[in-house]
Formats: C-alpha cells, sequence, structure tokens
C-alpha cells in the first residue's frame, strides 16, 4: 500500500479566529488611546520631564513583571489569565474616563494607573505570547505570525488618526472606545475552547518554595538550550541598537529638516509599509527549512547595516531603505517568533518569554539611555552607527558563533 500523505491543518479553527478577532479590537483600541494619552500629558502637564515619567512608570514594570510572573504562567490556566488581564484594563480604562468627565483628573492618579497598566501589560505580553502559539494548528505558524506582525503593523497607521480624535472629540471619548475594545477581546476569550495540561491540579499547592522550584527550572533551562540562549542575548543588544534608533531619528529630522516631525512620520511610514507587504507575502511563501537561520542571520547584518548609514543619505533614498527595512524586518521577525515559539515546549514557554522579554525591556531602555548620553559628546549619526556596528557584530559574534545549535531551533519546519 502507498502512503498517502496527510492534507496540512487548517489554520482558521474556532480558537484561531477568536484569537485573531480580539487581538484586532484590542491592538487598534489600544494604539487610538496610547498615543492620546500621551498627548494628554503633554497638555496637561506642559513639562517634559513629567512626560518622561509617565514613560518611565509605565515601562519600568517590564524590567521584572514578566520573568517574576513566568512561573505561574506555567502552571496556571493562561486563557484566564489574559481575559482577566483585559477586563481589568477595561475597568481602568473606564476609571480614566470617568475621572477625566468628572473633573476629578490628576496627574498622581494618571501615574498610578500607568504603572498599574504597565505590570498588566508586560504580564498580558508574556501569557498572549506563550498562549497564541497553543491555538495555531501544526504547520502554520509561519502564516499565524505574519497575520500577528501585519496586525501590529496596522496599528501604526492608527496613530495619526488618534492625533485627529484627540483633538475633536477629546481624549473621555478615547478612553471609553479602549474600554470597549477590552471588554470586546475579554469576551471573546471566553470562548475560546482547550485544554492546557500544563495546568496544577486544583489539590496542588502553589506556595514559594514550588514558585523558586518552578523559576531555577526555568532558568536551568535557558541555560541548557544555548541555541535558545544565543537568540536571547542577541536580541537583548539588538533592542539595545533599536532603542537608540528611536531616541536619535526623530530629534535628528526635526532638527535637520522643515516640518520635521511631518518628514519623520512619512520617512518612517515607508518601513509600516515594507512591513505590511512583508506580512502579506509571508503568509504565502514558505521558505526552505534548511535555509532560515542564514536567511535570519543575514537579515540581522543587513538590517543593522541599513540603521547605521540610513541617517547619512537623501531623503528618497531614506525612504527606499526603510521599506526594504521593514520588509526585511518582518522575514526574520516570523523565522525567529514561528521557530522559538514552536521549539520551546507549553509547560516552559511562560518562563522563557518572560525572560526574553525582560532580557529585551533591559537591552531597549540601556539603549534608549545611554544613545541620549553619547549624543552628548558624539554625533548623533555617529553614535547610532556605532550601535548599529554593535548590533552586527553581535549577530555575527553571538547568532554566528553559535550556528549549531540556533540552527536547531530555527531551521524547524514551523
Amino acid at each position: 500500500m502507498t502512503k498517502q500523505k496527510m492534507p496540512p491543518a487548517a489554520l482558521w479553527t474556532k480558537n484561531f479566529t477568536i484569537i485573531t478577532a480580539g487581538t484586532v479590537v484590542s491592538v487598534l483600541g489600544s494604539a487610538v488611546a496610547g498615543f492620546a494619552l500621551g498627548l494628554l500629558v503633554l497638555d496637561y502637564t506642559g513639562s517634559t520631564f513629567l512626560y518622561a515619567l509617565y514613560m518611565v512608570m509605565y515601562n519600568l514594570p517590564k524590567i521584572a513583571a514578566p520573568t517574576l510572573a513566568g512561573p505561574f504562567i506555567d502552571k496556571f490556566s493562561r486563557k484566564k489569565t489574559i481575559y482577566t488581564l483585559d477586563f481589568i484594563s477595561a475597568a481602568l480604562y473606564g476609571g480614566f474616563a470617568w475621572l477625566i468627565v468628572s473633573g476629578h483628573f490628576q496627574y498622581f492618579y494618571l501615574i498610578s494607573g500607568c504603572l498599574l497598566l504597565g505590570t498588566i501589560d508586560s504580564v498580558y505580553q508574556v501569557t498572549y505570547d506563550s498562549f497564541y502559539p497553543m491555538l495555531v494548528s501544526e504547520g502554520n505558524y509561519t502564516k499565524a505570525y505574519s497575520i500577528q506582525s501585519t496586525l501590529e503593523s496596522l496599528a501604526m497607521f492608527i496613530i495619526p488618526v488618534s492625533a485627529f480624535l484627540y483633538h475633536t472629540i477629546g481624549i473621555a471619548p478615547l478612553f471609553l472606545l479602549n474600554m470597549a475594545s477590552f471588554l470586546i477581546a475579554a469576551l471573546l476569550e471566553t470562548q475560546i475552547r482547550i485544554e492546557e495540561a500544563y495546568v496544577k491540579r486544583e489539590d496542588e499547592f502553589f506556595g514559594f518554595a514550588q514558585y523558586k522550584k518552578t523559576f531555577l527550572e526555568g532558568i536551568g533551562y535557558l541555560k541548557r538550550e544555548r541555541g535558545l540562549f544565543a537568540v536571547t542575548i542577541y536580541f537583548m543588544i539588538s533592542f539595545a541598537s533599536s532603542g537608540a534608533f528611536s531616541t536619535i531619528v526623530l530629534p535628528y529630522f526635526r532638527l535637520n529638516f522643515n516640518d520635521g516631525d511631518y518628514v519623520y512620520l512619512f520617512t518612517m511610514g515607508w518601513m509600516v509599509a515594507g512591513r505590511l507587504l512583508g506580512g502579506a507575502v509571508h503568509y504565502r511563501l514558505r521558505y526552505p527549512t534548511d535555509k532560515k537561520y542564514v536567511i535570519a542571520l543575514s537579515v540581522y547584518i543587513i538590517t543593522s547595516i541599513i540603521d547605521g548609514v540610513v541617517l547619512y543619505l537623501p531623503l528618497r533614498l531614506m525612504m527606499v531603505l526603510c521599506f526594504t527595512e521593514g520588509f526585511l524586518g518582518v522575514t526574520s521577525y516570523n523565522i525567529r517568533v514561528s521557530a522559538t515559539q514552536s521549539y520551546v515546549p507549553d509547560e516552559r514557554k511562560g518562563r522563557f518569554n518572560g525572560i526574553f522579554q525582560m532580557a529585551t525591556t533591559i537591552g531597549l531602555l540601556s539603549g534608549e539611555f545611554f544613545s541620549g548620553v553619547f549624543t552628548l559628546i558624539f554625533p548623533e549619526r555617529a553614535v547610532l552607527t556605532g550601535f548599529m556596528a554593535l548590533s552586527a557584530l553581535g549577530a555575527i559574534v553571538i547568532m554566528g558563533g553559535n550556528k549549531k545549535e540556533v540552527e536547531k531551533v530555527y531551521n524547524r519546519q514551523a
């Protein structure tokens, strides 16, 4: 008898459709309210320092919360966690709207709320990253993450809409919109049906000793998996370079171009367009399994070079390179995320994603801070070039130096 080839599993199952619909609603709602919230802080305080403090308070929990939450995520229901956090976020944004409408709004309430929102968002992201791949049928990881990256790129196009709505209808309706988006997402997520085999038994006690054991098991797992460890260390360096890019590029445009804000948005918009096209292509395209590591490593080096030289080039060439980087960036993102999330067992995903997010957050904040310090001494473009040279060197030394181990992670049929 000849062995028949089984047809590929369907991507758009009920669970995947639900999580995608919930993601669309919450991502777009957050994009509208998130940018407007920053404008509110600037208008309310008139202080760059208080605006920076607001940003710090929101991002500060992202350093420790993901790693501390990892053991819990690997022992408790991820489904219940994500919809519970969405319900809480809906309540918080509803509270913000009430404070605005009632006239009781104060900066202290905003800072306290942002600290709580930052904690919720960081825990939610790790939980979502660990739960999402469980809802993707085997062999469809690349398609699924191309959809996710496309949705994240679409959210960037909402930012100008957010600014327009903020100046026309005010912040309170936007808070209510975000409250509704989180509420809808939470209600959708309650309809997901999946068995979570890693969840502890009801009669199993999970105290500090069990938490410590679970936490250390996660650290030990990452140490044993040299490929995952190399990926984590490299991306901490890569995110430091991304932090430098985000810190330097907007001020450079404002100082060197008339209407620099708009020139910046239009130029960086080409990067978003490249990501959108890349996401659409990767939904249809399958890379050769044995070439994924080589492709990803090449993209890491090429995009570092592009970011290192882009500010030295004429504006039109900048746009071309931004579009190219956006397209390539989706390529490496899809390869990395689909590979790591299919490689890490379900019962360890929370701890791995928590450690990875902590490492990349530390890298991002370090890049933002030190690039700002270095611009006090060196020209902005030279500082950015230095950070991107470090990123390219990190790809060659860390990812290239651990070729065999990283290939085991990346060269997978996802």
